[in-house]
């Protein structure tokens, strides 16, 4: 398999427009004392904005060749801890030793798995910048009553709050994407809306109430016992026009508060 080959089934898609970069440094507007967990560094492009004098970087890749690249790169100002492994293996530790903010050009096959596993660390994480694929980030920012609104939106919007920054076009990488890419920032809620105690609970339903779109909220759900004369929910709707605040109220009636 040639290194080209490689890098497509990873994923790996590495900025190089120094225009982006600029904007993307000036967005995450690294300071003195940030520690920093990089996610898929690659050959640092990234990194490098964050390379500054008082910042700690803590940069997890699954791809030896990239670990052994930076490690040869980067000697400072800042102060590095280079990880190989894959990310969604990794029990991430260190989010207990510190709070971080949490960086990355993510890998578009597995963005998503990524990205749900943070929740996990939530109260440890300052914010999180990622580069994804337009449509997830679409799909990550998705608002009720839109398409864009399932699953994905529904379980982070308990959490984080979301913005898409800018868009990020094909030929600012080496290798070029079939697809746009948009840079997203999320910002862990003071007060989220679901406690990490009942998040399990909280996924089980929006899981079930995604199962068909065609269908109502009410069959979706068909297999819970809901008092839903307790709710002021149209047990009609569908899954993608009920707000956040209704699937939280789904998740206290038939688990208890």
């Amino acid at each position: 398999m040639s290194q080209r080959d490689k890098r497509r089934r990873l994923g790996q898609n590495y900025l190089k427009d120094p225009a982006i970069l600029y904007e993307m440094e000036h967005s995450i507007n690294p300071v003195g004392f940030d520690k920093f967990v990089e996610i898929g560094p690659g050959m640092g492009a990234l990194t490098q904005i964050l390379n500054k004098e008082s910042i700690q970087i803590t940069a997890i890749d699954v791809d030896k060749e990239n670990i052994d690249h930076l490690i040869k790169k980067f000697d400072g100002p800042a102060k590095f801890h280079f990880i190989l492994g894959d990310i969604l293996n990794n029990d991430l530790q260190f989010f207990e030793t510190s709070k971080f903010r949490v960086v990355g050009n993510l890998p578009y096959n597995i963005s998503t798995q990524i990205i749900l596993k943070l929740i996990n660390h939530a109260k440890q994480i300052v914010d999180i910048h990622f580069l994804v694929q337009k449509e997830v980030g679409m799909k990550i920012n998705g608002s009720p009553g839109t398409k864009d609104w399932g699953k994905l939106a529904i379980k982070l919007s308990a959490f984080f709050g979301i913005e898409i920054l800018f868009d990020v076009p094909p030929e600012s990488f080496d290798i070029k994407p079939k697809v746009m890419s948009s840079f997203i920032r999320m910002s862990p809620l003071k007060d989220p809306l679901i406690t990490m105690e009942e998040r399990n609970n909280f996924f089980e339903i929006v899981n079930l109430s995604f199962m068909s779109r065609r269908k109502n909220i009410k069959n979706n759900l068909k297999s819970k016992e809901i008092n839903w004369s307790n709710l002021d929910i149209d047990n009609k709707a569908r899954p993608e026009d009920l707000t956040l605040e209704s699937y939280i109220k789904i998740t206290k009636e038939v688990f208890g508060n």
